[in-house]
């Protein structure tokens, strides 16, 4: 069973984002991290945050999960801290993919990344990802419904509206950066618009969901919580 760890959010969820039940075809656990907001962890990066995020994953692992990630790429800046502190793997956001995914590309060709907050993803999250600090970023419209929705919440929610708005992001970021050869979508919430994406830039789209599935399938027969001790 694959444990997620989820933000303290008011809006929802639907399929293909990683806070939905639906998205996938294998066993999975949310657990909300109580107090976790959008704001607190994106926009006010506040670190005192981390050891609930430790707690929360514990609980995971006592209940049986045998990896953990996250729903919201933001995170990559406890990578380090969160893998360190828990027992089993962790995966904490699409960003991960960034140099995996540039050195796939022919010379000359960049990634880049579309993502929830351009203002907020600085050089620090992008070197906790193992990206290079000048990789292309091109946030949503902090103003438009998808940013607003996910920062303030809402009751409901119209997909095609949070289509367009990750699409429009995108086409800014190719006509800005010709030297582009994938997309990265930063957001846990953009997975059900890779599609759109890729329609419209015409380029290999790398999301949360597709991540998280190859993530679970080298943890499939891995049963038992182990401790750093029992690797010695």
């Amino acid at each position: 069973m694959l444990g997620i760890l989820t933000l303290d959010t008011s809006f929802p969820r639907l399929p293909g984002d990683l806070g939905s039940p639906a998205t996938f075809d294998f066993p999975v656990r949310h657990e909300v991290v109580a107090g976790a907001s959008v704001e607190d962890v994106v926009h006010r990066r506040q670190d005192a945050l981390l050891p609930a995020f430790v707690e929360a994953g514990t609980r995971l692992v006592d209940a049986g999960c045998t990896g953990i990630t996250t729903t919201c790429g933001f995170l990559v800046r406890w990578q380090r801290e969160l893998a360190d502190a828990l027992p089993v793997p962790v995966l904490t956001s699409a960003l991960l993919q960034i140099p995996l995914v540039q050195r796939t590309l022919p010379r000359g060709l960049r990634v880049g990344v579309v993502t929830y907050s351009a203002a907020d993803l600085g050089a620090d999250a992008l070197a906790a990802a193992g990206a290079h600090p000048y990789t292309p970023v091109q946030g949503l419209d902090p103003d438009g419904y998808f940013a607003q929705t996910i920062r303030f919440g809402r009751a409901q929610v119209d997909g095609d509206r949070l289509a367009d708005d990750t699409v429009a992001a995108a086409r800014r970021l190719v006509g800005a950066h010709r030297d582009l050869g994938a997309i990265v979508l930063e957001c846990a919430n953009m997975p059900p618009y890779r599609d759109a994406v890729q329609a419209a830039t015409g380029l290999p789209v790398f999301d949360a969901a597709r991540l998280v599935a190859w993530f679970h399938a080298a943890l499939v027969g891995v049963t038992a919580r182990y401790a750093r001790r029992d690797l010695w």
